[in-house]
């Protein structure tokens, strides 16, 4: 009863938000693969962006690290990591990928129950690892266009049509069925799993924030690289830097790892 209601509503909320997503002129499609149509202001909010992380967000992440035993950052992630999934299976149904559906709705239950509320990755112990899926790829399946690329303050990398997703995995998230204050309980774990992952990947972050000669030109490749992969578009109309420089991440960026994404979390 759900599924056939809510899609419909979700379908015509997104491509109604998603019209307005920026495509380049015909034939004026840019040789590189980045659409970045608002580079002036992206770059303004990338820097600013950095200087909250500098100030706020790394030392906070850093103290993290240091202070809080390895292993009980790690419970902390995998909690945070299964009250994500009913989200992934729902973006999974939307798709109709129901055996992604029914690989997430196992490991939740092994996770949920053997695991005690996902504290432990019991269902990694079995070979079931997460099958991600958000709304932005939902949205992918439907056609939806990827749009312009954005810097969202403090969230960091996006497209339009990503954007677009996040405000309604927002909205579909299943902890918005669970009455406050114990809602707001669980996303701490969330919170304190992404600063986790920032300590955690100190130096890859640092790196590419505070050591390339241009961070915002190399987060953006590393997200557009990961991203597309994700969505099962190819990355090579993107493997270089648009002024033809070689890229020093590209080992990096190949093996679809991408540092932003660990300071930011799931885009």
């Amino acid at each position: 009863m759900f599924f056939p209601v809510i899609r419909p509503m979700l379908a015509g909320l997104a491509l109604g938000l998603s019209a307005a997503c920026t495509l380049p002129a015909p034939g004026a499609a840019p040789a590189d693969g980045i659409f970045d149509p608002y580079e002036t202001r992206n770059r303004a909010t990338h820097a600013r962006s950095k200087a909250v992380d500098r100030r706020v967000i790394r030392p906070v992440a850093l103290a993290y690290a240091d202070t809080v035993p390895q292993p009980v950052q790690e419970m902390v992630v995998h909690f945070a990591d299964n009250l994500a999934v009913p989200g992934a299976v729902l973006n999974q149904l939307l798709q109709l990928d129901l055996g992604g559906a029914l690989h997430n709705g196992v490991r939740f239950g092994l996770n949920s129950t053997l695991g005690f509320a996902g504290v432990f990755d019991v269902a990694a112990e079995f070979g079931i690892y997460e099958d991600e899926a958000d709304f932005g790829q939902t949205l992918a399946v439907w056609g939806v266009p990827e749009g312009a690329y954005l810097e969202l303050p403090i969230l960091g990398p996006a497209t339009e049509r990503d954007a677009v997703g996040r405000v309604v995995d927002l909205l579909i998230d299943p902890l918005n069925t669970i009455a406050r204050p114990e809602s707001l309980y669980l996303k701490l774990p969330k919170v304190a799993a992404k600063v986790g992952k920032r300590g955690r990947y100190a130096a890859s972050v640092d790196s590419l924030f505070y050591d390339s000669a241009d961070s915002y030109a190399q987060s953006r490749l590393l997200y557009l690289q990961n991203r597309r992969f994700d969505v099962g578009v190819s990355d090579r109309a993107i493997s270089s830097t648009a002024d033809g420089e070689i890229d020093p991440y590209s080992e990096l960026s190949g093996a679809m790892t991408d540092p932003y994404e660990e300071l930011y979390g799931e885009q």
